[in-house]
């Protein structure tokens, strides 16, 4: 999976048509838990949506400028737009929201 930091983020939204960013750290046990279902994601979404990990600890700028208060946190964009789509941190729930967004 890509990481994304504060210096790329703009570029990777313009880029893109849609967007995935998973918001971690490394100490999350919970973000470790998602971590091998999002490289998968990345895996297959390959060519089609850009999946990409933050460290809320390295990237402030992103961490306060979408509100990221607890970890994990799956943000969507399309368009280089936030969505405000909750979904839960399943992998069948990221894997249909992700699609959707596609078509």
């Amino acid at each position: 999976m890509n990481n994304v930091t504060d210096s790329t983020y703009r570029d990777i939204l313009k880029e893109n048509a849609v967007c995935v960013f998973d918001f971690g750290a490394a100490w999350c046990g919970p973000c470790k838990k998602l971590s091998p279902i999002m490289d998968e994601l990345a895996e297959n979404y390959s060519g089609k949506a850009f999946i990409g990990k933050i460290d809320v600890d390295e990237n402030p700028e992103m961490t306060e400028e979408f509100g990221i208060r607890n970890v994990p946190t799956v943000l969507f964009f399309k368009n280089g737009e936030l969505l405000k789509d909750k979904v839960a941190n399943s992998k069948q729930a990221l894997d249909e929201k992700i699609a959707s967004l596609l078509n």
